[in-house]
């Protein structure tokens, strides 16, 4: 499904899925629970080799390893742990509708994910919260969001930025322009048109034209001309449009930096990037900020939830 080779958790090359439902089982049965154990074999394996893990258990125990986790572990590390036994494509729709059905809106949430999907992966996402949820993505979002903002968030959930015709850079930029500093007032329809219906690829050389004509940067012109979610949005899909795993080493940075750690924002990030693109995140980390990601992690947690990030993490730059 992803790119492993730039994934931190590789595919176990001597897997045996009986075997490791077997040390689980062991880990978990008995007085106390062995959360080593636990951590270390389910964040090396891949997602695909956890759920058959999962069926594995259930043949041999006639129990639900999921739940058997959630009864056996406690606080941040159950989080992670059953964060890391979604289908990946399930797990991004479980975290929409979270957000979407929660009590009040996780905008960061919508933001992060939208922004940042490929066009196939949507369409895989948008399925499985169908299956999941009984009802459809785009119809929930219409329910919780408003304004620009929504019809962006549409734009990107219903996986219409896919191969619009080819329109040269210069007259996409004119166009984005004239949207936003050439003019008193923004008319957020042309930012929300070209940043939500052209490739990443078309948007680089777009964004090229804009720095050399305009003089600054295009995250400028949106922080100057939007506010709020809007403004958030589109700046998360111009970063990801420039760099994937840059956006997400600023994510992951914001995450631990913060007052309190957003560990669900950390979560998220190291379960959905483990088998993507980790190891770019943690090249990118190292060159904005000076240091490893791994030395920070170190630094903002603590014990078994510690032990299963750095896993994730994959090594110290």
């Amino acid at each position: 499904m992803f790119n492993a080779t730039r994934g931190s958790v590789k595919p176990f090359v001597n897997f045996n899925a009986k075997h490791d439902a077997e040390v689980l089982r062991k880990a978990m049965k008995g007085i106390g629970t062995d959360e080593d154990a636990i951590l270390m074999l389910l964040a090396a394996r891949s997602n695909v080799q956890r759920q058959e893990i999962k069926a594995a258990y259930k043949k041999a125990f006639g129990k639900d390893l999921v739940k058997d986790l959630r009864s056996e572990l406690g606080g941040k590390l159950e989080d992670l742990i059953v964060a890391l036994m979604f289908p990946s494509t399930i797990y991004d729709a479980h975290e929409l509708h979270k957000a979407i059905k929660g009590v009040g809106t996780e905008d960061q949430v919508l933001i992060e994910i939208l922004a940042s999907r490929t066009c196939d992966e949507m369409k895989d996402i948008a399925k499985a919260y169908k299956k999941e949820y009984g009802s459809k993505l785009e119809k929930d979002i219409m329910g919780d969001t408003s304004g620009h903002y929504q019809r962006l968030l549409l734009i990107l959930a219903q996986v219409l930025v896919a191969n619009l015709r080819s329109v040269c850079s210069l007259i996409v930029f004119q166009e984005l322009f004239a949207a936003g500093e050439e003019k008193f007032g923004t008319d957020e329809d042309k930012f929300i048109n070209i940043l939500g219906n052209r490739s990443a690829e078309h948007l680089r050389r777009v964004f090229d034209a804009y720095k050399k004509i305009a003089g600054c940067d295009i995250e400028e012109s949106i922080k100057d001309e939007c506010t709020g979610n809007l403004e958030a949005l589109l700046l998360a899909v111009v970063k990801c449009a420039k760099s994937v795993p840059g956006y997400f080493a600023e994510s992951v940075r914001e995450s631990m930096r913060r007052a309190g750690t957003d560990d669900e924002t950390l979560i998220r990030i190291m379960v959905s990037r483990s088998e993507r693109d980790m190891l770019d995140v943690r090249a990118m980390y190292k060159k904005k900020y000076g240091e490893s990601l791994y030395s920070t992690i170190q630094e903002d947690t603590e014990g078994d939830y510690q032990k299963a990030l750095l896993y994730l993490c994959g090594g110290n730059d």
